[in-house]
């Protein structure tokens, strides 16, 4: 269910957002996460935040949340594979100034 659902037909895969198998609990988690960042990011001018935003206009609300869910869902299994953690700065300095 954090893996993204996958439909190949024509030699073409298409990958989807977070599939309904799996932990449901950890999959709500994670949208919940998601929908709770995403009242930040107007504020932000972060990739990330520039990203869900596009999204959000392009696409709505619902599908941007599971979307980020998905996208993090994805960095948090790469990081535990790795064995990594995640280091960031601080969001002030990932924000540029405006012009």
């Amino acid at each position: 269910g954090l893996v993204p659902k996958q439909d190949s037909t024509g030699g073409k895969t298409r990958l989807f957002g977070i599939s309904k198998r799996g932990d449901v609990y950890l999959r709500t988690l994670l949208v919940h996460g998601a929908r709770s960042a995403m009242r930040h990011t107007a504020k932000r001018n972060d990739p990330k935040s520039r990203w869900v935003e596009q999204l959000r206009k392009r696409r709505g609300e619902n599908i941007a949340a599971v979307a980020l869910a998905a996208k993090n869902a994805r960095i948090l299994w790469a990081l535990m594979v790795r064995g990594e953690s995640l280091t960031q700065p601080p969001a002030h300095r990932l924000e540029q100034p405006a012009a």
